[in-house]
């Protein structure tokens, strides 16, 4: 029955081995219709089916992901059909180029180094990670530096492109060590098995005299929380200290204790004392 095929069929490779296919259900095709996938890498090969599918909220299949794909030079060969209520549908049969599908990762370990004395900056990184290609020479790139919006200095943010870029640097001229910039980084096919289209950006990386301030105001911030943590911490140990001091005792001063002539006097005065008490009970017999 026309109609009843599937729709719309894309595949998507991307973080070097997934790769998503999707597609539309027919626009005759009703909600008991049901589409499966299958595909194969060679023709000598037999077609495998689908594992992991994506549906709808009929439960129809409308998409699959596949894990662990390789390139390489492969041809990719996907045919789609189904039924409905036990009759069969039309097919869909597409061949694709594995890596004219692929989604670039975006370039890695991008840095930024700038000398005021040269008003430039040296801009470096590392190609994109793929499955198939592995000479540097193989890419091209597209580079956005942004001179960020100052509300003080009243300096709208601009930006400069530059593209079809090759080599794994790029000189930047026009710093200024007033100013604060970020670049981005992204990559494309350069005459190798490598999908036209542009791959995906790389995260900004922020550079120039803004952040070199923020950086220090930062730093000085953190030396004044140690310092006030120290400061506080030491009054803490002085107040315990001195509690703990005024509860010990005081030793005894060996100056002041009685001495043998003292307790002699002591004892004479004493003796004395109970002789006259035995004398007065004595008289008071009599």
């Amino acid at each position: 029955m026309n109609g009843t095929a599937i729709e719309n069929f894309v595949c998507v490779i991307f973080n070097v081995s997934f790769m998503n296919c999707t597609w539309h259900v027919g626009r005759s095709a009703s909600e008991d219709t049901q589409y499966f996938l299958y595909w194969k890498t060679s023709k000598k090969e037999d077609f495998t089916g689908c594992q992991n599918y994506i549906k709808d909220n009929c439960g129809r299949h409308t998409g699959c992901r596949f894990q662990n794909v390789t390139i390489e030079k492969k041809k990719a060969y996907f045919l789609v059909n189904g039924s409905r209520s036990g009759q069969s549908i039309q097919s869909y049969m597409k061949t694709i180029n594995l890596y004219r599908i692929e989604k670039l990762t975006p370039p890695s370990n991008v840095t930024v180094n700038c000398t005021e004395a040269s008003h430039g900056c040296e801009i470096q990184w590392q190609p994109p990670r793929t499955s198939h290609v592995k000479r540097d020479g193989c890419f091209k790139y597209e580079i956005v530096i942004e001179n960020k919006a100052d509300p003080e200095k009243n300096i709208k943010t601009t930006s400069k492109t530059e593209r079809s870029i090759t080599g794994n640097s790029y000189i930047f001229g026009s710093f200024s060590a007033k100013k604060r910039y970020s670049v981005k980084i992204r990559a494309t096919d350069n005459g190798c098995l490598v999908s036209a289209s542009w791959g995906e950006w790389s995260t900004p990386v922020e550079f120039g005299k803004e952040q070199l301030i923020s950086t220090s105001s930062y730093m000085l911030f953190l030396i004044a929380v140690l310092a006030a943590s120290i400061l506080f911490f030491l009054c803490k140990v002085s107040i315990y200290l001195k509690k703990t001091s005024s509860t010990v005792p005081q030793p005894k001063d060996p100056f002041n204790e009685i001495s043998p002539t003292d307790f002699q006097t002591e004892y004479k005065n004493l003796f004395m004392k109970h002789e006259t008490e035995e004398i007065t009970i004595i008289e008071e017999m009599m």
